[in-house]
């Protein structure tokens, strides 16, 4: 599509994999975003795909992936399945000419990442990831006080994210985001790559990363505690520790400067801190019904030329790289 097209028609989406992360917190952003449409979703339940086409008003529904790829009343894909099979989409997807967005993570590992940004970029197709928070308000506001120095100079990022098992780790049934398979660091994967993200958005790329992880429950196969430390090219460091068996849940951010540090929360709903040498500020900002929604209107703005998305394929290939680095899926430096 030209951006003549774009700012004439709608862009005519499909979602594949019309599951439980469709329902509320993107699907509907979508909707609600002036000059986009969901034409049509898949899943392979095709009684499945019907319902979910039925209850939110879409035209068509396909219980084959093909079918809605080469559709050609279709002009763009959100791909939210598992990770194991983003690669797998992404590249029909850009075979077919086709815009997409991919649910995080990019793909399970950094080579993977690195064909699908390649294949996108040969056809030169706007390629984005659905690392929302970087179009979250509450973290733009974070973003703000740094760059306005209201902490001084940036010196240190760190993150604590722990929880309990859950009911579904206790009792030994099958989930795929603690399945080896397709997240090697099982809730680290799906969690933690959130947060990490972040922090290359607000501080900056990663140069120097190293990690330790390991299975200290045996609930299940993929690793349940690690431990990083990185370098920011920017010269700020970061530890983080995120561990999934722990008595109780914690999700805590502290970012340290040379007068004054920002508190907050990556996934909880809470007020933002900020403490520096002239006070203490607590600012509450509320996250939208659908937690993409400003993500989904962003990518609108970029078709259009009027901005640059802050969350594309290359900007998650980089977290995964970090992600791979921590989990010793690639060689140290």
């Amino acid at each position: 599509m030209t951006n003549k097209d774009i700012q004439t028609n709608p862009i005519r989406w499909g979602i594949l994999g019309c599951g439980d992360v469709t329902e509320v917190k993107s699907g509907p952003a979508y909707q609600k975003t002036r000059g986009f449409e969901i034409n049509a979703v898949m899943r392979r339940d095709a009684n499945k795909a019907k319902d979910y086409a039925q209850r939110h008003n879409i035209d068509k529904h396909y219980a084959n992936a093909d079918e809605l790829i080469n559709d050609q009343e279709i002009d763009a894909i959100y791909i939210a399945t598992p990770p194991d099979s983003h690669k797998y989409y992404a590249l029909k997807i850009a075979s077919a000419g086709k815009i997409c967005c991919i649910e995080k993570p990019l793909a399970p590992s950094h080579k993977d990442c690195l064909e699908i940004c390649d294949a996108f970029q040969a056809k030169n197709l706007p390629l984005f990831a659905a690392y929302y928070r970087r179009s979250l308000p509450r973290f733009q506001q974070i973003k703000t006080w740094l760059e306005n120095d209201s902490i001084g100079k940036i010196r240190h990022v760190n993150w604590h994210l722990s929880k309990p098992a859950n009911e579904m780790d206790l009792s030994g049934k099958y989930n795929w985001r603690t399945d080896p398979k397709i997240a090697a660091g099982g809730y680290f994967d799906d969690l933690a790559s959130h947060g990490i993200d972040l922090f290359i958005h607000l501080l900056g790329n990663i140069k120097t990363v190293a990690g330790l992880s390991t299975n200290q429950q045996g609930l299940y196969d993929a690793k349940d505690a690690v431990s990083a430390c990185w370098l920011h090219e920017s010269g700020i460091t970061g530890t983080g520790s995120w561990n999934f068996g722990c008595s109780q849940r914690e999700d805590r951010v502290e970012i340290f400067g040379s007068s004054g540090k920002i508190e907050f929360s990556v996934f909880d709903d809470a007020p933002l801190l900020l403490k520096n040498e002239n006070s203490t500020k607590e600012l509450f900002i509320e996250n939208p019904e659908n937690i993409q929604l400003y993500h989904v209107q962003n990518m609108r703005e970029h078709l259009l030329g009027n901005i640059q998305h802050p969350s594309t394929g290359e900007t998650a290939a980089h977290t995964s790289w970090v992600m791979d680095k921590i989990l010793g899926n690639l060689e140290a430096l």
